[in-house]
């Protein structure tokens, strides 16, 4: 089918003109890669792929191949915010990646490009057939797709695998579904990641995703009390993904741009034995001593030590601290150890 000078469809029949869609170009990771927007070809799949989980690794691993097959570059469609944080965003769940940690975890994985499509109310209600003509045979290029078993897409999310299917037949783009991946008898979930890490249970959550669950923060002046109890703290702030559930955890800390890798003992929620309310993130990096205000902290969850509680002294708190730190120590020390995967940047 030669593409037409207009977005319009009839039934099946679709135009793939890139210019007249009513929303905004995506971000493309890295920005001078294999897929340009100048001369689009590709493999690609779509969805949100938040937190990157071992179920979206099978499905860049189906793409990555396909892609090698037809010799056209490997690209994931992903979207920010979520689709839902426009049409509920009273329900809308709390994002597990920044759109820059998804890209860097997809790349990591084989992918060629990602493509982070821009959310707002026009995209969402562009239907099926239009998005299909528009923006993944148009604006892609698309000559294969990947997709999960379940994929939805287009408004009211009434575009379905089979009616993918029947699009895909009649323009002879190849199409594969990916069956979902199983943990402990149930699938592999972005939902089911979130769940755990707000109980708290990082250490199960960490073998469903394809790289330590991860938060980044600003390092902001604090009350200073880690210091005079002899483990100075990095207070966090403008943390824009999910904040695991109260605690004090095992991590890793990377100070970015900085060369800095540590292994860093973390609370999560408010300093009860101060009288404090408010949850804040603080993070003591081990064998660290120096000045982070104004740097930017990754920490990557590994464990959970222990639940957060009252103590009655100052005393007391330091030698828990104390243990904690030997604790994350065994813990976190080989994961810092080890190699980790450098930042991507868009531009």
């Amino acid at each position: 089918m030669e593409p037409n000078h207009t977005l319009r469809f009839r039934r099946r029949r679709v135009g793939y003109n890139r210019g007249v869609l009513p929303v905004a170009p995506p971000t493309v990771f890295p920005p001078a890669g294999r897929w340009t927007p100048a001369t689009p070809a590709c493999v690609a799949t779509v969805g949100n792929f938040d937190g990157v989980h071992v179920g979206h690794a099978a499905i860049v691993r189906r793409l990555v191949e396909m892609a090698g097959r037809l010799g056209v570059p490997a690209v994931v469609l992903t979207f920010d915010p979520h689709p839902a944080a426009i049409l509920r965003p009273g329900a809308a769940p709390v994002p597990l990646t920044t759109p820059a940690r998804r890209a860097e975890l997809l790349l990591a994985l084989g992918a060629d490009a990602v493509l982070v499509q821009p959310v707002d109310e026009r995209l969402v209600a562009i239907g099926a057939e239009e998005f299909y003509a528009g923006v993944l045979r148009g604006r892609l290029g698309v000559r294969g797709l990947v997709e999960g078993a379940d994929f939805r897409f287009g408004a009211g999310r009434r575009g379905t695998v089979a009616l993918l299917a029947d699009l895909c037949g009649a323009d002879g783009v190849e199409l594969a579904t990916v069956a979902a991946v199983e943990r402990g008898a149930a699938a592999v979930s972005s939902s089911r990641v979130r769940a755990l890490l707000a109980a708290g249970r990082v250490a199960e959550a960490g073998p469903l995703l394809t790289s330590p669950y991860r938060c980044t923060g600003d390092v902001v002046a604090g009350a200073r009390r880690g210091r005079t109890l002899g483990f100075p703290t990095a207070n966090l702030a403008a943390i824009a993904t999910l904040v695991p559930g109260p605690g004090v955890y095992a991590c890793r800390a990377t100070v970015a741009g900085a060369g800095i890798v540590r292994p860093a003992a973390v609370h999560v929620g408010p300093n009860v034995s101060f009288g404090e309310t408010t949850t804040s993130v603080e993070a003591h990096l081990v064998g660290f001593d120096g000045d982070l205000y104004g740097h930017t902290l990754h920490v990557d969850f590994l464990d959970r030590v222990r639940e957060t509680r009252r103590f009655d002294s100052a005393a007391d708190l330091a030698r828990q601290l104390a243990s904690d730190v030997e604790r994350v120590r065994a813990v976190a020390a080989p994961v810092a150890e080890s190699t980790t995967i450098g930042s991507v940047h868009a531009t």
